[in-house]
């Protein structure tokens, strides 16, 4: 007999030990979660294939949550070096991981990241198909259905929590597509794929056209279905648009029919947005998809930053997840550029920890900002080991000051021996300890 999901439990009162886990983690009562799971407003992807411990919620009330991708590709095939992203990620802190491997062995990579991997795994399956039907020389457009969805059970099979899928990529969104003055098109690669499949074959997308048999699949393992933006903006004269717009409104249409189903569901968000559109596009998928946890790519808010489009995403994933926005997908260094390495991998996910946590605090979440209060009173203190054991990235800040040391060990070198805490603690509280640069101590 299949277990039930996190949905179905919930829906029938009860309160499972994944809930009581997520509901430990972020200070929660497990009672009011297992309720906003039944509401379908937080999903836990955790599939019942993949025997782990560590479970993340993702939505409402809970804290903004990182996402980073990782996966080979034609050129670079080799498992090797994602694993040692995957670890870079781990270490800094991402709550979920992707694998979008598109080279060399993907099953392989698939279960060697799903086995190393402490925190929820998601894949986009139609990757995988794509790239056994070029190996077996196949175009893409004599690509089965069958063959799709047998793909997407293999997945599950391997334990992965959450997939992407692309089922709002219609042949009236299409149509939408053909017809309006985009600049960049499709950005999406698995919404570039079944474009080009739904044009070529005359057809509608078989994921959105055999709806009900990928519930089927999502419900036997408990893979939350992340619901994809195929039509998403890929630059910013494109945000907000027909295509887009006509695709979340297909997204909300099947998010509560997953609900109804049983099946976890969460929606992917844009692309390339400018920042005063931001929010307006949180507040739109929201209300389109009652509630339901959103995943935004980003987004990026200017098209000009190659080299910098981490920054870039966590300026628009801070804005986002402010506005309500729950999941933030990472942005490398090495976006619209290469196949990101380790250390961009590390940027990326810093980025994006310091955009949700800021929203975090920014949301008045219960106890986000502590770390912050802490590090003041460090830095007023001159406690530099405390600063070291509350910062994001304590290797830079020890690398740094190694390379910059004072002669006074407790100030830095900007100011050294006009440092501004020094001279307020001189000011303000007469400390013996503080010498006057100008003088005798005071």
């Amino acid at each position: 007999m299949t277990p039930q999901t996190q949905l179905e439990a919930a829906l029938n009162g009860t309160v499972t030990p994944e809930m009581r886990r997520v509901a430990a983690d972020e200070g929660l009562d497990a009672e009011l979660l297992r309720r906003r799971v039944a509401a379908g407003r937080v999903v836990i992807p955790k599939n019942h294939a993949r025997p782990t411990e560590i479970v993340r919620g993702i939505g409402e009330g809970l804290r903004v949550k990182i996402n980073a991708n990782l996966g080979t590709s034609k050129d670079l095939p080799e498992p090797e070096p994602e694993l040692e992203k995957l670890a870079t990620a781990l270490e800094y802190g991402a709550d979920a991981v992707m694998d979008l491997s598109t080279g060399g062995d993907l099953r392989r990579t698939r279960r060697l990241i799903i086995e190393r991997s402490t925190v929820p795994v998601g894949t986009v399956p139609i990757y995988d198909a794509a790239v056994r039907a070029a190996g077996e020389k196949r175009k893409l457009i004599h690509l089965t259905p069958d063959e799709l969805f047998e793909v997407i059970e293999e997945h599950g099979e391997d334990g992965v929590d959450f997939i992407t899928v692309h089922c709002g990529v219609s042949r009236r969104a299409v149509e939408l597509l053909q017809d309006s003055p985009r600049v960049a098109g499709v950005v999406s690669r698995g919404g570039a794929i079944l474009t080009e499949w739904i044009v070529r074959n005359g057809a509608e997308n078989p994921l959105l056209e055999q709806y009900d048999r990928l519930l089927e699949i999502a419900r036997r393992y408990d893979m939350t279905l992340s619901l994809g933006d195929g039509l998403r903006p890929g630059c910013l004269a494109d945000a907000t648009d027909r295509p887009q717009i006509e695709e979340l409104v297909t997204l909300g249409e099947l998010a509560r029919r997953a609900r109804e189903a049983g099946v976890q569901v969460m929606i992917e968000g844009p692309g390339h947005v400018p920042l005063d559109q931001v929010a307006t596009n949180v507040k739109v998928q929201k209300a389109l998809c009652d509630g339901a946890p959103f995943y935004v790519l980003g987004p990026l808010v200017t098209d000009i930053a190659p080299g910098y489009d981490h920054i870039v995403g966590a300026i628009g994933g801070a804005v986002a997840a402010l506005a309500g926005a729950d999941f933030l997908c990472y942005v490398t260094p090495a976006e619209h550029i290469c196949l990101p390495d380790t250390e961009h991998v590390k940027h990326g996910v810093i980025a994006s920890r310091i955009a949700a946590h800021a929203a975090d605090v920014a949301r008045g979440l219960p106890g986000a900002r502590e770390r912050d209060d802490a590090m003041g009173r460090a830095r007023c203190e001159l406690d530099w080991e405390k600063q070291h054991e509350l910062a994001l990235d304590p290797e830079t800040l020890a690398d740094w000051r190694e390379r910059r040391r004072p002669t006074d060990d407790r100030v830095c070198t900007m100011c050294s021996e006009l440092c501004a805490i020094k001279g307020m603690r001189r000011a303000l509280y007469g400390d013996p300890d503080e010498d006057d640069p100008g003088g005798e101590a005071q």
